[in-house]
């Protein structure tokens, strides 16, 4: 530590010039509080100067003390009077930068867009709507239980493999990321008073390898209607409505045989469309069918009083075709230019 100087009015006033040219020097907060701290603090030459008061005679402490008291009161408005000029100035320049010239020429604003998928799912779900259902919602992460065996998946179904599912750890927990939307299905036929009529629309995963026509992460939209007396005929009424809302009045649909666990009899569904660009083709669209009787029982339904039909088609596959889009990737790119190309209407 450096030794006490001895108090005289050169030693007083040479700490006080240092001082004050130092303030004067200071232009920022951050310049005023170094000086701060080199010229009152505790190593400070004003400081040791006070600390020597304690070992000058008695009969000149009032006047030594007097001499650095003033001093060091002098230093001290110096800060005062020098911090506000600082503040001042900071607070002119910042308000300065934030300024804005409203005689520029404006910057072109480009307004962003919900990503297409969430709209045609809107758009879908919309219908729905229109027609008196309900769109009901459901976990992600699913229980193996509504997601394959309530929905009459038999234990050694091939989609319940780990090359098509992606199963939760520890396996034992029965935990996986749904493969379909059915479970909301399952879900809504617990919750609710017959009649139903429910659209599930949301995400869905399965291990697929991202190419032009898969993603491992992808949308759906399944709907489950179950009544008195529902046939194949309220389910081909529905899925032409669907159709002729998403592709024009001209647009039909065809029913080919096929298998599904949940549903009995079961088909393939292809849509006509007669605006294709390239010209008018079928398409494949999705899966559907009446209820499997084993669902409802399975729901607590008596598939002896109660009827009903299901059908589920891809979000990003109605989207490809209906736009005429060769590659999926672009969907999932995150790409801005993507979107904007929809604007806010699909």
């Amino acid at each position: 530590m450096s030794e006490p100087q001895v108090i005289t009015d050169e030693n007083v006033a040479q700490a006080v010039d240092a001082a004050l040219a130092a303030i004067g020097a200071a232009n920022d907060s951050a310049e005023l509080r170094a000086a701060r701290t080199a010229h009152t603090g505790e190593a400070s030459p004003l400081a040791r100067l006070n600390g020597a008061l304690r070992s000058v005679p008695n009969d000149q402490k009032a006047a030594l003390g007097k001499l650095v008291g003033q001093a060091r009161g002098r230093v001290t408005q110096a800060l005062a009077a020098r911090e506000g000029e600082v503040l001042i100035a900071e607070e002119t320049a910042r308000l300065a930068a934030e300024s804005i010239d409203v005689t520029a020429v404006p910057t072109r604003w480009r307004g962003g867009a919900r990503h297409p998928i969430s709209l045609l799912m809107d758009k879908m779900s919309d219908i729905f709507i229109g027609m008196g259902w309900e769109v009901a919602e459901g976990p992600e992460l699913e229980n193996e239980w509504f997601n394959f065996d309530a929905m009459n998946f038999d234990e050694d179904h091939p989609a319940r493999a780990m090359q098509d599912t992606f199963f939760v750890e520890p396996v034992d927990s029965h935990l996986v990321l749904r493969t379909h939307t059915s479970p909301v299905q399952i879900r809504s036929l617990l919750g609710r008073e017959l009649p139903v009529y429910v659209v599930a629309p949301g995400r869905v995963f399965r291990t697929d390898e991202l190419d032009a026509t898969h993603t491992p992460v992808f949308s759906q939209l399944e709907a489950i209607a179950i009544d008195k007396g529902l046939t194949m005929a309220h389910l081909r009424g529905t899925l032409e409505h669907l159709a002729r809302s998403l592709f024009g009045e001209g647009a039909q649909i065809r029913l080919r045989p096929n298998f599904f666990p949940f549903t009995e009899p079961s088909a393939e569904m292809d849509v006509w469309q007669p605006n294709a660009k390239g010209g008018a083709r079928w398409v494949e669209w999705g899966g559907c069918g009446m209820v499997n009787a084993n669902v409802l029982r399975a729901a607590g339904i008596d598939p002896d009083v109660y009827q009903g039909f299901a059908f589920g088609v891809g979000i990003e596959r109605t989207l490809q075709f209906r736009n005429d889009m060769n590659d999926m990737r672009d969907m999932v790119e995150g790409d801005i230019r993507f979107s904007q190309q929809f604007g806010m209407v699909v």
